[in-house]
């Protein structure tokens, strides 16, 4: 039994399809205020405990008979945790500490934690190896690296099977455009389709290791079944490559055929100004490769956000 913390959000309903379609039983934890009911249609085989990570009988109840557990659930946002840091805190940092204790009680097998190259900061060497030190530079940032940091104690002290995923820009389909703290490829197809230009905060030049969503679920099973992790490792999950927002916007126009210019802005506080992966340390203990590079990613992406026409809410 897999438990998916988060599972009606973007990666983790990713997730659950793919297990769910694998033949897995597949038991989602959500509390439904960021992830979506409709994340979920069509996969009425899949138990739903609805609640949060910080109610402890609803924690236990999710985790009954559960082998691994892919804890996707977070605030994921950057400028959010800037507008509101205690919140982004309360859900990302105690959120977590309570599912691993939970695990730790219930006797989880593994505990595979949705972590962030946001904890890089903005360091000027590239590609980012997981040896380097952490430097966040927002709320959000601390919120991904402190997670990390109680997977390994959980790990050395408690013995609980834990391993870390560095997730780069995850991107793909079931990603919400409509949010004000959406991530930029979906706000970018959202804008392009309604025909109006996308905004970047600062000059497009900052880059970024832009990840198809089947990456990220591929790395994340992988995970579950690994002998080579288990005792609290951060492993990067990215592509290895960077594009500038700049080439995002004109890839995305080659795509729908249009000739949009981006409309520029001020830079956004906390935003890091490039970053690309090292996933060597991804082939080796998880035999992780890129399964879906970037463009042919966009491609998909762009076309199944087109198929649903999606509008502004």
């Amino acid at each position: 039994m897999y438990l998916v913390t988060g599972g009606a959000g973007f990666i983790g309903s990713n997730i659950v399809r793919t297990l769910v379609k694998s033949g897995n039983e597949v038991r989602v934890l959500d509390d439904f205020s960021t992830g979506k009911r409709e994340n979920l249609s069509g996969l009425e085989q899949v138990e739903v405990v609805e609640g949060s990570l910080l109610e402890r009988k609803k924690l236990e109840e999710a985790l009954g008979g559960v082998r691994y557990v892919l804890h996707q659930a977070a605030i994921p946002s950057v400028p959010r945790s800037v507008a509101d840091p205690l919140s982004s805190n309360e859900a990302n940092v105690t959120g977590t500490l309570q599912l691993l204790e939970a695990a730790r009680n219930k006797g989880v097998e593994r505990v595979v934690y949705a972590a962030s190259s946001s904890a890089y900061g903005d360091t000027e060497v590239l590609p980012k190896q997981e040896s380097m030190p952490a430097d966040p530079l927002s709320p959000y940032a601390v919120n991904k690296y402190t997670g990390e940091l109680y997977a390994k104690v959980f790990a050395d002290v408690y013995g609980l099977s834990t391993v870390s995923l560095r997730y780069f820009n995850i991107f793909g389909p079931f990603q919400d455009p409509a949010s004000e703290y959406a991530a930029v490829i979906p706000k970018f197809i959202l804008k392009l389709l309604e025909k109006e230009a996308p905004v970047i905060y600062g000059d497009g030049e900052q880059s970024r290791d832009f990840t198809y969503i089947d990456n990220a679920v591929a790395a994340n099973l992988l995970a579950c079944k690994s002998n080579q992790v288990g005792k609290g490792e951060v492993i990067n999950v990215a592509c290895g490559e960077r594009y500038s927002l700049n080439e995002l916007v004109a890839a995305l126009n080659d795509i729908f055929g249009t000739a949009i210019d981006p409309a520029y802005s001020d830079p956004r506080p906390g935003d890091v100004k490039h970053s690309q992966a090292d996933i060597a340390r991804a082939k080796k203990l998880l035999g992780y490769e890129v399964k879906v590079g970037f463009k042919e990613g966009l491609r998909l992406t762009a076309e199944w956000f087109k198929a649903r026409a999606y509008k502004s809410l």
